[in-house]
């Protein structure tokens, strides 16, 4: 009789000591899908942050001590008009991981060293983490800047036309999100630049984000979708924020509203319950 009661005693032992182990094996599943989790995302948003260029209040402080985190460094040339020879050197950076002294050794050491037969629009992508744009014409040996400004862009577009060839990305100039670092969480406007008219437009809305960009068939004119900042934090959160769609036109360089106010009221008190 007493072996029996231990026998049940084992087993009933047994099985809250299984139950137990049971429990803190999900116990320690749950923490590590967790912890691995919070270090991917901690490391996608290190990633994005550190991909960017630094903010101006960064390189003040940097600058009150004569030194610098980030250096100049270029791509590959890619070549984007054939027939004339014209390439793009898309400028990128490194970051340091620690500041340093400004010196002139870096800067010596990088200084060492129409028409157009395209039947129908296309287009080419590049991508990376750039902060510049060379046009680098092969015949005349020329060289030209975009931007005087620092800015961060990751696309480079361009797309062929009969008459032109057209370059196009969407750039962050200002950490508008204000976390020390001029990257793609911040408003980013759209650059457009036409290898015939050697012309660099701007395109921008204020509290706004260039989302997406389209071209209208057969056409130079754009469908812009612009992400709107509603809780003004700096940044567009495509999940939680509004956008809206203007046309940009061209030839006359203008942005023009494609949905107008009459229609968009209606919309949104036919929405919210306003308008029965």
């Amino acid at each position: 009789m007493n072996i029996e009661k231990i026998k049940k005693y084992n087993q009933k032992l047994l099985a809250t000591l299984g139950t137990i182990l049971v429990l803190i094996a999900i116990v320690g599943l749950i923490l590590i899908t967790y912890v691995t989790i919070s270090d991917i995302s901690s490391s996608y948003r290190y990633n994005n942050q550190d991909d960017g260029i630094l903010s101006d209040e960064k390189i003040e402080e940097l600058q009150k001590e004569n030194k610098r985190q980030q250096l100049i460094s270029y791509e590959i040339p890619r070549l984007v008009d054939t027939l004339n020879l014209v390439y793009i050197i898309p400028v990128s950076h490194k970051t340091l991981n620690s500041a340093e002294f400004i010196d002139g050794e870096v800067l010596e050491l990088l200084n060492t060293g129409g028409n157009y037969k395209i039947d129908s629009r296309y287009s080419k992508q590049y991508y990376g983490d750039f902060n510049n744009l060379l046009i680098y014409d092969y015949k005349s040996d020329n060289i030209e800047k975009l931007f005087v400004d620092r800015v961060n862009f990751e696309n480079i577009q361009t797309e062929y036309f009969k008459d032109d060839i057209l370059i196009l990305f969407k750039a962050a100039t200002k950490d508008t999100y204000k976390d020390g670092v001029v990257n793609q969480l911040d408003y980013k406007t759209l650059f457009l630049y036409s290898l015939k008219d050697r012309m660099l437009r701007e395109i921008k809305l204020k509290n706004a984000d260039v989302s997406q960009i389209e071209f209208v068939e057969n056409s130079k004119d754009l469908l812009i979708k612009f992400g709107l900042d509603h809780n003004k934090d700096g940044e567009f959160d495509e999940y939680t924020e509004p956008s809206l769609i203007k046309k940009y036109d061209f030839k006359s360089g203008e942005l023009q509203d494609i949905v107008n106010e009459k229609i968009n009221k209606e919309l949104q008190m036919k929405l919210e319950g306003t308008k029965k």
